[in-house]
């Protein structure tokens, strides 16, 4: 596997994995993927204007929020991690709602499972994250955030800003960048300077760890050790796992126009060669957690319930407009409560106009 510079073994556990944790694990990683098929489907069938595919990334995302402990921590995704979603165990429906983009940040409840709304923002979660934490040190709750970003996203000043606050306020947070080796149509080569993105937590005070990011249980100690870490004062990490992304940037891009080179498709095919859930059924079989026939099962159900959560999000009837004011405030301003009454004067006219022109 060309890494660069991951160092083998670390993130590697001390002593031999338990079969509890890697069946689900893998459980995780099977669904992932289904929900995954079905949600590109679902682009297709024109019910998602837009999705942004995980393959590839499952093992990283699987792994890093299922280090987490429901209730006391809390993950800030971007708009890709369905694999932390399904870690987390959050409401899969009200998830996949956020992709129909009727509603603003999905019909899960972040507090429920200590996920938080989808962030479009490039760079955007990591300054909630480290925000979150300070409150977590501040109230003394031994909560840690875990913070995910791309390595595009690491070219961004918010990212520089929060490690050096973090860093400088020791607090429980985990940056987790999942360096998948594009930024949207850039090759990492050419904007990461130096290659490494772990390599910039020396200048912040802060561990930097690089870790096979397909490679789901050595995604899952790092982030362990990086949150006990983090619970016991020792302050934030960088673990920055090592993946590639397989699939097009979103539904609405065609890498053909910027991947092609000899090197390049070397590259694809060897991290193709790395399927984080093929890894991970050899992981299980050799250790002895699963059999062919659980693995299989597995799978299967995987299927069923990704194709129920596919259905039930196609079914989901349309929001009020009005939640585009009722939602916001639990006190509505003045001017929002003004807003609110010329919204429903224009809704009141274009319902009349609709009427008109329909007979």
């Amino acid at each position: 596997m060309d890494t660069n510079s991951a160092s083998p073994g670390r993130g590697t556990p001390p002593g031999p994995p338990d079969p509890g944790l890697l069946r689900r694990l893998y459980r995780d990683l099977a669904l992932t993927r289904a929900i995954d098929r079905e949600s590109l489907a679902l682009q297709r069938q024109g019910v998602f204007p837009a999705y942004v595919q995980v393959l590839g990334q499952e093992a990283a995302q699987v792994g890093s929020a299922a280090a987490l402990e429901r209730g006391r921590d809390f993950a800030f995704p971007t708009y890709r991690e369905l694999g932390a979603a399904v870690a987390l165990d959050a409401d899969l429906t009200g998830y996949l709602a956020s992709h129909r983009a009727l509603w603003h940040g999905g019909l899960w409840n972040p507090r429920e499972c200590g996920l938080a709304p989808l962030n479009a923002v490039v760079g955007g979660p990591v300054p909630h994250a480290v925000g979150w934490a300070m409150g977590a040190q501040l109230d003394g709750t031994g909560g840690c955030a875990l913070a995910y970003f791309g390595d595009g996203a690491s070219s961004q000043g918010d990212i520089h800003e929060a490690m050096n606050f973090a860093g400088v306020f020791r607090l429980p947070v985990v940056f987790f960048c999942q360096n998948n080796r594009w930024a949207l149509s850039v090759p990492l080569r050419e904007q990461v300077a130096g290659g490494s993105v772990a390599a910039r937590a020396a200048g912040y005070g802060m561990p930097g760890v690089q870790v096979d990011g397909n490679d789901v249980l050595a995604v899952h100690t790092a982030v362990a050790e990086a949150v006990r870490r983090g619970r016991e004062g020792g302050g934030p990490t960088v673990v920055e796992a090592l993946t590639y992304r397989r699939a097009p940037h979103s539904t609405s891009d065609d890498p053909t126009r910027y991947r092609g080179t000899p090197e390049e498709a070397a590259e694809e095919a060897e991290w193709a060669g790395r399927d984080p859930l093929e890894l991970a059924r050899r992981l299980l079989l050799a250790e002895g957690a699963a059999d062919p026939e659980w693995l299989d099962r597995t799978d299967r159900a995987a299927a069923l319930r990704a194709r129920r959560h596919a259905d039930e999000v196609a079914a989901l009837p349309e929001p009020s407009g009005e939640e585009m004011f009722t939602q916001v405030l639990e006190h509505p301003t003045a001017a929002l409560r003004e807003q609110q009454e010329e919204w429903r004067e224009w809704h009141g006219y274009r319902a009349d106009w609709e009427v008109a022109e329909n007979g």
